[in-house]
Order: structure tokens, then C-alpha cells, then sequence
């Protein structure tokens, strides 16, 4: 039996939410920085991405935002509500973007016609058209969040902030399908400020590749601050993944990966991004630099993917035993979400599905912490009395 992790983490049982990415912000190819109409960010492709995890058993896929041609996450996730049939949602959004009592709202729309399938990604990078000094950007999402889940929790919200002064409104409007707090949020974020938000507010603080000290290091601390506050959270790693039948075969694919990447090209796919300047991009950067001459960072992880991606810019590449394996060393450390990719999206979530899904041992998060009711809840929208 595995001794548990020596980090301080939520989910103390050894299980993870496996999740899948939808690209909806123009992040599909078959070779790396090629744009191919076929794989555009069209309804059609990105809701074939999030059908097919649904179909292969993945417990959550990630619907990420951004400000370029392709589906806005909040509108997407509402039509896959109702055309998917055991897979949760992780909503990407970008705090300040829209009026938090409207939000708030919007949520529990979603939250209720997804009967509890749903959690939020908060991203506190720069709104389009604007920019903003870590301070600001990190205050008002500190103030969305502190809203929202007074919504969550309270017969009536009111609040007043340095961004926000909201008179008292009535929490009907507002009243999730989840329960005991409403939905998860994840949250990512390198930078003190992000670290500190995450360590006070949210419930999994996402980490992006790098090396095992690194991540180590991080969630140490990331542990260590939500303790000053009475708190534990979970721990989540972003990563694409390559798997194949050979480690030969792995490493061949991500090599063709890149095989016809313009790396001013890929400059320019990365730049479009609203985090492209981020510390946890910037350290993603020097991680590549520092890496061995085919682009590895540590055994199997392989950095080629930054060079033409802003964020996540890593891949655990190798055979189905080697894949599975540095899942379960992240495990050990106390990982309990795993947030994977690869490219082709369609492709990759089917190889993955069939190599390596099956042997894990896997939860829902939201299920292990009480927020999925046995039963219908009471709500305004379900069978509370209407007022």
C-alpha cells in the first residue's frame, strides 16, 4: 500500500481526475505551428473533442479561453451540457470579463442544466485590449471569487471592494445545483500573487511542466500558505501527452510533431496568447533552454511543444508503462488532476484511452468532496417553492 503524500493535500485517497483539453482557442495540429483548416476551432471539431472523451471515460475535460477565432468557453460548455452524458466541465474564466451578479448566474444555469458536471478554472491573466499591473488583475479576482461564493453560501450577498460595491441582492438567482460551496475552482498561476489567491480561495492549484524539484518546491508552498489560512488544497498538473506502443515510437512522433515548425512562426502562435509574458510562461521558456539536446527536461518530459505554445509547453512522452509510471510518481508527490493533450486532440485522446486510462485509479473531485448531491437538491430551479 502507498504511504500517503508527505505534502499536505484535500484528497488523501489515492485516486485522480483524469481530464482531456478541447481545443477551443485555435490549439489543434497535426504538425506543430501548420495551420490546418480541417482542425479549426469550429463547433463541430471542438464538440467531436469533448463527445469523444465523454465516450472513453474521462472524468473532466478543460475548455480553456482566449481571444482568438474559435468558441467562447462559457457558451460552449452550455451546449455540451446537454449533449454529453457522464464528463464534467472545466470552465475557463477570465475574471472581470463579465458583471459578477451575471456571472454568478450564468453559473448556476450551467451548474443546474449539467446536474453538477461543472468547475471553473479561474485565470486572472490580462482581459483583452487591456493591461494591467499582477496587483490589480490578482485584487479583482480576489473579489470575484469572494463574491461568488457568498452567492454560493448565503441567503443574500453583498459586497463592498476596492472594484465591486454591490448593494444587497438576493442569492435565488444564484443558487447552484452543487452543494457545501458551490463548484470546484482551479486555479493556475506561478507568480506569488497567483500562488497566494490560489492558497486562499481556490480548491486545486493547477501546475504547469517542469521539473519533479519544481514541483515539488511549488506545491510545498502552495501548501504551506493555504495552511495560514486553515486550509488544504489539491494539486493538478497540465501536460500534454505522447503515447505509443515503443518509446521509439513516442520519440519519433513528438519529433514529427515539430518536424516543419518555423520558429517565428511558432513565436507568433505563442504571442497571440493572453499569458504569453507570464512568469509560469517565462519559466516554461527557461526550462526548454536548459533542456538536452533532443529538448528534454527530465526523463521522458520533452519540452518541444513551448517552442509554438504559450502555457503549457511539455509532454510526457514514452510507452504506455513509462507513461503510466510518471503518473503514478506524480501521484506519490500528492497529484490528484491530471489535464492532458495532445495533437492531434481527437487522436491523442483515444491512444491515451487506450493505453494508459484503463490502469488508473480515478475519482471525481468533486464527487470525493461533497459538492455532487445524492439527490436532486432543493433550488429554485429544481423543487424549491417559487417565490
Amino acid at each position: 500500500m502507498n504511504a500517503p503524500p508527505s505534502i499536505p493535500i484535500r484528497t488523501i485517497p489515492r485516486a485522480a481526475e483524469v481530464s482531456w483539453f478541447s481545443a477551443l482557442c485555435s490549439d489543434d495540429f497535426q504538425y506543430l505551428g501548420v495551420p490546418d483548416g480541417s482542425l479549426r476551432s469550429s463547433f463541430e471539431h471542438c464538440s467531436s473533442i469533448v463527445k469523444k472523451a465523454d465516450e472513453l471515460g474521462y472524468q473532466n475535460i478543460l475548455l480553456p479561453s482566449g481571444f482568438v477565432p474559435g468558441q467562447d468557453a462559457l457558451g460552449f460548455a452550455f451546449s455540451m451540457a446537454v449533449l454529453t452524458k457522464q464528463i464534467n466541465q472545466l470552465v475557463a474564466l477570465r475574471m472581470g470579463e463579465v458583471h459578477p451578479p451575471m456571472l454568478a448566474r450564468a453559473i448556476s444555469s450551467l451548474d443546474h442544466i449539467a446536474k453538477g458536471r461543472l468547475a471553473l478554472n479561474i485565470i486572472s491573466s490580462d482581459m483583452p485590449g487591456l493591461k494591467e499591473s499582477n496587483e490589480e488583475r490578482y485584487s479583482r479576482s480576489d473579489e470575484i471569487i469572494q463574491f461568488l461564493k457568498q452567492c454560493w453560501t448565503q441567503e443574500t450577498v453583498e459586497f463592498h471592494g476596492r472594484f465591486y460595491d454591490f448593494h444587497p441582492l438576493p442569492t435565488d438567482p444564484v443558487k447552484p445545483y452543487q452543494q457545501n460551496g458551490g463548484p470546484l475552482l482551479y486555479f493556475g498561476g506561478i507568480s506569488p500573487m497567483a500562488q497566494a489567491l490560489c492558497a486562499k480561495h481556490c480548491d486545486v492549484f493547477l501546475m504547469w511542466p517542469e521539473t519533479t524539484p519544481l514541483l515539488t518546491e511549488t506545491m510545498r508552498g502552495v501548501a504551506t500558505q493555504a495552511a495560514t489560512h486553515d486550509r488544504k488544497i489539491d494539486f493538478g498538473l497540465r501536460i500534454h501527452v505522447i503515447v505509443r506502443e515503443t518509446e521509439s515510437e513516442a520519440r519519433e512522433a513528438a519529433r514529427k510533431l515539430v518536424s516543419k515548425l518555423d520558429d517565428a512562426k511558432g513565436l507568433e502562435i505563442k504571442s497571440r496568447s493572453q499569458d504569453s509574458k507570464s512568469a509560469g510562461v517565462l519559466r516554461q521558456d527557461a526550462l526548454r533552454e536548459a533542456a538536452d539536446d533532443e529538448g528534454y527536461i527530465e526523463e521522458h518530459i520533452w519540452s518541444g511543444i513551448g517552442r509554438a505554445r504559450s502555457g503549457c509547453g511539455s509532454a510526457i512522452v514514452g510507452d504506455p508503462d513509462q507513461v503510466y509510471a510518471k503518473l503514478q510518481s506524480y501521484m506519490d508527490l500528492g497529484m490528484r488532476s491530471f489535464i492532458l493533450s495532445g495533437y492531434p486532440h481527437l487522436e491523442e485522446c483515444d491512444l491515451f484511452a487506450k493505453y494508459v486510462l484503463p490502469r488508473m485509479q480515478t475519482c471525481r473531485l468533486n464527487e470525493v468532496q461533497g459538492r455532487l448531491p445524492k439527490e436532486t437538491p432543493v433550488t429554485p430551479l429544481t423543487t424549491g417553492v417559487r417565490k
